[in-house]
C-alpha cells in the first residue's frame, strides 16, 4: 500500500513540475520569454508577496542561522596483536602441580558444576593452565580475555577458575548456563 502511495506522490510531483513548462511551451500567444519551472526556480529571490482580502502580507525575515554539526567520535584504538615472537607472557607461568579436581575444589566450584567446567575447560585449554592464545592474548584454563581480568595470576589455575565462576554466573547465570551457551556457539 505504501509503495502505491509513494508511486502516486512521485507521479504527482512530476506532473506538477512538467505542467507549467508544457503549458508555457504550448501557449502560442506568449510574447515574452515563456515562464517555466526552471525559470521560476532559477530566480534570485525566495520572497513571495501574498495579498489576502486586501491586506498585504510581507515576506518573513529569514535572518541568519547557525548549523551545529556534531563531530564524529574519535575512533577507538585498534587492539595490538599479541607478540608471536615467543616472548614470555607478562605474568608468570604456572609451575605448581595439582589435578583439575583439586583446582576446582580450591576455587570453590560445587561438585555438581564439575561436568560443565570440565567440558568448557577441556575445549578451551585442555586443562593446561599455561595455555595462551597467540592471536588474542587469552590465557589460562578458561582463556580469560584479556588475561589481566583475572585477579592474581591468569595462569594460576585456581585464580583462573575463581574468575571464571564469577564470569559464568554473571553472564550466563550458572556454569550450566555457560555450558548450554558453549554447546550452541562453541565459545563462551
Amino acid at each position: 500500500m505504501s509503495a502505491v502511495v509513494a508511486g502516486l506522490a512521485v507521479l504527482g510531483i512530476s506532473a506538477a513540475m512538467l505542467a507549467p513548462t508544457g503549458m508555457a511551451v504550448a501557449d502560442p500567444t506568449a510574447t515574452d520569454a515563456p515562464t517555466t519551472a526552471f525559470s521560476l526556480a532559477s530566480g534570485e529571490t525566495q520572497n513571495i508577496s501574498v495579498t489576502v482580502e486586501g491586506a498585504k502580507i510581507e515576506p518573513a525575515d529569514r535572518g541568519v542561522f547557525e548549523v551545529y554539526v556534531k563531530p564524529k567520535p574519535k575512533p577507538k584504538p585498534k587492539p595490538q596483536a599479541a607478540s608471536t615472537g615467543g616472548a614470555a607472557p607478562s605474568r608468570p607461568m604456572y609451575s605448581g602441580g595439582g589435578s583439575k579436581e583439586q583446582w576446582m575444589t580450591a576455587a570453590g566450584i560445587a561438585k555438581s558444576d564439575w561436568p560443565y567446567v570440565d567440558y568448557i575447560v577441556s575445549r578451551e585449554s585442555g586443562w593446561n593452565p599455561n595455555a595462551t592464545n597467540r592471536s588474542s592474548g587469552a590465557c589460562g584454563l578458561v582463556q580469560a580475555l584479556p588475561c589481566s581480568k583475572v585477579p592474581g595470576n591468569g595462569y594460576d589455575p585456581v585464580d583462573n577458575l575463581r574468575w571464571a565462576t564469577g564470569y559464568a554466573t554473571g553472564r550466563y547465570g550458572s556454569w550450566g548456563g555457560a555450558y548450554n551457551f558453549w554447546i550452541t556457539h562453541h565459545w563462551w
